[in-house]
């Protein structure tokens, strides 16, 4: 396969996990092309690729330039996948048999069922043609210029699924929010065709809701397996779909970790860091850089609400990257809006040290209220916000516990 050259076509594509996808399908070129509207129709005609896949915003954009298109992307009216065979250009839509997966991989079945689709372009098409095929009994698609819009929703409070189809939310304007999921009474699930983050403010509503919920990522990874199935004429197995996809989130989920201060978290984030290859982001670092000023002067000359505000830009910056470690401050659980950004991109680790342990040099809220008043406020919000507790043990074997625990490999790191 290595003579075969791949790739993806799109215009913003800084977030995409699609070259780990397909390095995991096979041994073949698969780089990013971002490319500006006017060199699409060049593009596809003469870029030296065996075949490439299409992203937003082109899925329609490529159809005129195709020599042949198949049924199913007829019948939706959006490309995702193209191959050049036999002197032709030929398009074809993976994404049906990816959103197809996704629905099923959740749980969620649309038969009977009153559905929303968000958004209306090339990934709206592929999802309204599948939840028809499914059964839903109706299929609405919501957007900003169309008779159902954002401004008068309310009048589909019955929807039992919405699907959001649009990039509002995706990397890097993580946090943005399209619709009001408490608005719908009568929701059962939600499926969001970003998979960066991970979790959307969408997924995240959904989730606090007890809503059925999915990101795009199998989504993804069932595409791409279909394509390269294209690509390459030949049949790969199913069961590659959630191998790849289980990989891709250990690789590209940020390891967070929270505790008190003193408890490790700085020295065992650089073990991991160091150990698995991934880069460290400490938070207590990014503060003095953007205030201009140490942490001590801030809590001197500000106060600790003004400490807190600028931790929190920190840490909205920092939790938007994938695949990173983060030692955050030992106050990060003091603000509740920290705790979505930090689930939206991350796993949660709270390095739990007795804190008869805990040095308070540099640390003026130990040094104020002392650290066994400390623990006490916030050993609740360190046990219910994190996805794993881990008593520490010294710095690397609370590192190596923490690898083995998330499945992790440390492999060749030293």
């Amino acid at each position: 396969m290595m003579e075969k050259k791949f790739g993806l076509l799109g215009r913003k594509l800084s977030h995409s996990f699609s070259p780990q996808i397909h390095r995991r399908l096979g041994d073949y070129e698969y780089l990013l092309y971002e490319t500006e509207p006017e060199k699409v129709e060049e593009f596809v005609r003469y870029a030296p690729l065996d075949g490439f896949n299409v992203t937003i915003p082109y899925k329609e954009t490529v159809m005129p330039f195709c020599t042949t298109i198949s049924d199913e992307a007829k019948k939706i009216g959006s490309v995702n996948t193209v191959v050049r065979r036999h002197g032709r250009i030929e398009g074809y839509n993976t994404d049906y048999f990816g959103f197809t997966y996704l629905l099923k991989n959740a749980g969620i079945d649309p038969a009977g069922k009153k559905a929303l689709v968000l958004g209306s372009g090339g990934a709206s098409k592929t999802a309204q043609a599948v939840l028809r095929d499914l059964g839903a009994s109706c299929v609405t698609v919501i957007g900003r210029n169309l008779p159902d819009n954002y401004e008068n929703i309310d009048k589909h409070r019955d929807a039992h699924i919405i699907v959001n189809a649009t990039p509002v939310g995706m990397y890097p304007n993580n946090g943005e929010r399209i619709v009001n999921l408490a608005d719908f009474p009568m929701l059962e699930g939600v499926a969001d065709m970003i998979y960066n983050p991970a979790r959307t403010a969408f997924l995240l509503d959904a989730e606090r809701l007890g809503v059925k919920n999915t990101n795009g990522l199998v989504m993804l990874v069932a595409q791409a397996k279909k394509a390269a199935e294209i690509f390459f004429e030949t049949a790969f197995d199913d069961a590659l779909i959630p191998r790849i996809t289980g990989e891709i989130e250990r690789e590209t989920k940020n390891i967070a970790l929270i505790g008190m201060p003193g408890c490790g978290k700085s020295s065992v984030g650089k073990t991991i860091a160091r150990m698995t290859g991934r880069e460290l982001v400490e938070t207590d670092e990014m503060i003095p850089e953007r205030a201009g000023k140490s942490i001590e002067d801030i809590f001197r000359e500000d106060g600790e609400d003004a400490f807190r505000k600028i931790e929190t830009a920190c840490l909205a910056d920092a939790s938007k990257k994938s695949g990173c470690v983060i030692a955050t401050g030992g106050g990060v659980v003091t603000r509740p809006e920290n705790l979505d950004l930090l689930r939206q991109n991350s796993v949660i680790v709270f390095i739990d040290r007795d804190f008869h342990e805990m040095s308070v040099e540099g640390r003026p809220l130990s040094q104020k209220y002392g650290v066994q008043a400390l623990a006490r406020a916030r050993l609740p919000l360190y046990n219910s916000w994190c996805d794993l507790r881990i008593e520490s043990a010294g710095v690397k074997p609370t590192a190596v516990e923490i690898i083995r625990r998330l499945g992790l490999s440390s492999e060749g790191k030293k």
